[in-house]
């Protein structure tokens, strides 16, 4: 038995008896070939972004939302006004539910926040989105003073002596962001306790959940481990409990970068196993200048990992889902001239395999 074999029978078996029988649920509408290239806009981006975005070349967008941007009426609204511009939603995120240091590290208010999730799948579908990324981090994103790259471009740095972290107006500082130190048993728990809960929805509604690895992967932060999702085995024993078909992974190449040798695979081998169990739906394009415990986010084309040979990975396993350029460092002129050149740099390596598979 090779382990692609004994992968998709822990997936199947492994943890069924932890988790409740939902009611039958929605199949999972198939992805269709190709690579969904995708530019995300602002939650009030004006229709110049829109225009932006097919002048690129991009048929799919990404929207965040969060605070009361966040309901079923403006999702219906965005996409409504998407499609408007001959353009498709892939995703519309929302930071009221995602990072939750209630849910990751069961504080007061974890119930309430796991209903909110699970509306916000529910209003997701109604809306008529199939795809959401969710991150589970306990104490935010960690980050030190913003830095330099190429041509002075201001863009995030992270330096493990100086980093604090950061989500949705929170800053986490301190040796102990929570007063204490939390075991991986209790994080496992707790992710358990989540995902049973959140399961039967998303298949109800239909709709694939891609878990972003914690960023960045350091083993511990603040006194929480970062041992589920800054694992490649963290993310298996993931999948495994959860023991659906409607969760699998959203692989920020960037974060996974930074990990280096403590994620215990690299990002070529991320990719093709996560492809092989079928479970990989989104993809974050990006580079840094190296692995923890220090590194700046840096332009795609800029960075110490080769990502001719990343898209070459992801051609090469049949990938099908949505990839987005990510934290891009800030050049002159409109905000989005970074993004633009992102895109027409992945656009162009996405063109450059196909074509060389192709007459291979």
């Amino acid at each position: 038995m090779d382990r692609r074999d004994f992968s998709r029978m822990a997936l199947a078996g492994a943890a069924a008896s932890a988790l409740p029988v939902p009611a039958a649920g929605k199949p999972l509408e198939p992805l269709a070939p190709g690579i969904k290239i995708s530019l995300q806009i602002p939650t009030d981006a004006p229709d110049e972004y829109l225009t932006l975005a097919k002048q690129i070349g991009v048929e799919y967008v990404n929207i965040p939302t969060g605070g009361d941007k966040s309901t079923l009426e403006n999702f219906i609204h965005l996409r409504k006004k998407v499609e408007a511009a001959g353009l498709k939603v892939w995703n519309i995120g929302n930071s009221n539910v995602h990072n939750m240091p209630e849910v990751t590290l069961n504080l007061p208010g974890r119930d309430k926040k796991i209903e909110e999730y699970k509306q916000y799948l529910r209003n997701l579908a109604a809306a008529g989105v199939h795809y959401t990324t969710y991150a589970h981090m306990g104490n935010g994103i960690w980050s030190s003073e913003r830095e330099s790259t190429r041509g002075g471009a201001p863009a995030r740095a992270f330096n493990q002596k100086t980093a604090k972290g950061f989500w949705a107006g929170k800053v986490f500082d301190g040796p102990l962001t929570h007063g204490r130190k939390f075991t991986k048993e209790e994080l496992w728990e707790n992710y358990t306790y989540f995902i049973r809960q959140v399961v039967p929805v998303a298949e109800q509604a239909g709709i694939r959940i891609g878990i972003h690895p914690d960023d960045p992967p350091v083993p511990e932060l603040g006194g929480v481990p970062r041992h589920i999702f800054g694992t490649f085995d963290g993310y298996i024993k993931a999948l495994e409990i959860a023991n659906s078909p409607n969760i699998g992974v959203c692989l920020c190449c960037g974060t996974w970068m930074e990990g280096g040798k403590h994620t215990g695979k690299d990002v070529f081998g991320a990719i093709k196993e996560f492809s092989k169990l079928g479970k990989l739906w989104k993809i974050h394009f990006r580079n840094v200048t190296a692995p923890i415990p220090y590194f700046v986010e840096t332009f795609v084309d800029n960075g110490y990992t080769d990502m001719l040979k990343v898209m070459r990975t992801l051609v090469e396993n049949d990938f099908r889902g949505n990839l987005i350029a990510d934290h891009v460092p800030e050049m002159v002129g409109h905000r989005m001239v970074g993004w633009a050149y992102s895109i027409g740099y992945i656009r162009a390596l996405y063109r450059a395999v196909s074509v060389e598979l192709k007459k291979a």
